[in-house]
């Protein structure tokens, strides 16, 4: 078990590594144009010196170098823009991403495992229909057009929940969470039905039920440990889109999170700030990645006796 840990810990070590290092060369192939956002005008020796300031005429894998140990050090360079420190910048907006993030994949899964179980139990019945409706349209919907429906429909019918204002009081984010945890919900209600219908099928469910257990003791003591695997395996596999939808979701409605902060990064053409950004988004991404990992190895018994790893 201690194995497969270290071994997962590794792999994505080792990815946010990689993934760092592609971001950073392909911010580098831009070349001159880095610092001409902030020197409009400015002669080319002005640019010069600007650059041999913050060491952007050394080498790109002695900045890549540099860069890398200031990130071991908790340091993620200063912004070209605003010349604070990016660390600073980063750790300002994290609350409202974690804050957003942990609510939308929090209720997704609360409210995913009843409909899928239910589902399950009533298959065929108009309960069916009705979630696997929920299921095609939070699966097909694009967020960007969700939010926008969400908003109009607060500004114009129902007069609820604040849609742009800093803070993170349960009512300022319901509107985002909504928006981003769709997706995930239809996608967690779909793999547990399934996993219900066919965990249902196998023959220890039929003995259980022959034996005169009740179908609440066969679905908690029987149905739902066997449901996990494939039910870990949706939610990591739909984390990517997860991840695309909180860049989507914070500009749509103005969170000042580090999505908003990456944009406009982007606009001012600020590489440390869109650099700081992305490390702490990957590494939010990979932590949950790896979070994912080791429950699936604690509820596998295989992984528990090593047989896996």
């Amino acid at each position: 078990m201690l194995k497969y840990i270290f071994k997962r810990l590794f792999t994505w070590i080792f990815l946010l590594v990689a993934v760092i290092f592609m971001a950073f060369m392909l911010l580098h192939l831009f070349g001159n144009l880095m610092g001409h956002r902030f020197l409009v005008g400015g002669t080319p020796e002005a640019l010069w010196e600007w650059r041999e300031m913050r060491g952007l005429n050394d080498p790109v894998l002695i900045q890549y170098t540099r860069y890398m140990a200031g990130i071991f050090r908790g340091d993620l360079g200063n912004s070209f823009w605003s010349s604070m420190s990016v660390t600073e910048e980063v750790m300002t907006r994290l609350t409202y991403t974690l804050g957003l993030s942990l609510a939308a994949l929090s209720a997704a899964l609360i409210l995913a495992l009843p409909i899928g179980i239910i589902a399950a139990l009533k298959r065929n019945t108009w309960i069916d229909k009705l979630s696997m409706f929920i299921v095609y349209i939070g699966i097909s919907i694009p967020a960007m057009w969700l939010g926008v429906l969400l908003i109009h429909l607060r500004a114009l019918h129902i007069g609820w929940s604040p849609v742009v204002r800093r803070g993170n009081s349960w009512d300022i984010f319901v509107l985002p969470a909504i928006t981003l945890g769709t997706v995930m919900l239809a996608a967690m209600i779909g793999i547990i039905r399934s996993s219900v219908l066919e965990a249902m099928e196998q023959n220890y469910i039929r003995i259980a039920q022959a034996k005169g257990l009740s179908g609440g003791r066969v679905i908690f003591k029987h149905v739902l440990p066997n449901i996990i695997i494939p039910v870990l395996t949706s939610f990591k596999a739909n984390l990517g889109v997860f991840f695309t939808g909180i860049i989507i979701v914070e500009n749509l409605f103005a969170r000042p999170g580090i999505s908003r902060l990456l944009l406009q990064g982007v606009a001012n053409r600020d590489y440390p700030v869109i650099l700081g950004c992305l490390f702490m988004l990957i590494l939010f991404f990979a932590l949950l990645n790896f979070a994912v990992d080791i429950t699936k190895a604690f509820a596998d018994p295989r992984m528990r006796r090593g047989s896996l790893c």
